[in-house]
């Protein structure tokens, strides 16, 4: 038997496997979905950070409407049908207390996940969604098991400040 292979998913990418793999990453205010093809066994998901590409610069996957649509494009590129896909949804806490200034992009980037997986018709099977705790998900590509642990939320006042080297 061979081991599984592991995979750790910067922001702002998608990772999609034929393969059994293990895809990890973190969540503060950012929103992973997991798409699994429950007929043949695999599987991908997306990291991004802000809700939608306003139409300048580049259309990369730190956009959620970016991401989600690579993302159904590159598992329909291996085979899938959309008729297969379901999503498993993490991710946008507000895991920063900012000293008043609350954004809510988590909410934002939870809110394009749903609209754009219901838009384009897979089905969410779970999610994990909101708080104030970050998460580290581990997403089995061959199984669609989703494996979540919570990551304590931070003060901004209470980050270490590194200190400046003298030359």
């Amino acid at each position: 038997m061979h081991a599984t292979l592991k995979y750790y998913l910067y922001p702002s990418t998608i990772k999609v496997s034929k393969e059994p793999m293990e895809i990890h990453t973190i969540l503060g205010s950012c929103v992973a979905v997991c798409i699994y093809d429950t007929l043949s066994n695999k599987g991908g998901m997306n990291h991004f950070m802000l809700p939608f590409w306003n139409g300048r610069g580049l259309a990369s996957p730190k956009y959620g409407n970016i991401a989600l649509q690579r993302l159904i494009e590159q598992m329909l590129s291996i085979g899938s049908k959309k008729t297969n896909l379901v999503a498993k949804v993490f991710g946008g806490g507000n895991v920063l207390e900012t000293l008043g200034m609350n954004q809510n992009m988590g909410d934002k980037n939870i809110s394009v996940a749903f609209q754009m997986l219901e838009e384009y018709g897979v089905q969410v099977a779970a999610n994990s969604t909101g708080g104030e705790l970050g998460r580290k998900i581990i997403f089995e590509t061959h199984t669609g098991k989703v494996r979540q642990r919570y990551v304590n939320r931070l003060k901004l006042r209470e980050m270490p400040i590194p200190e400046m080297r003298k030359k």
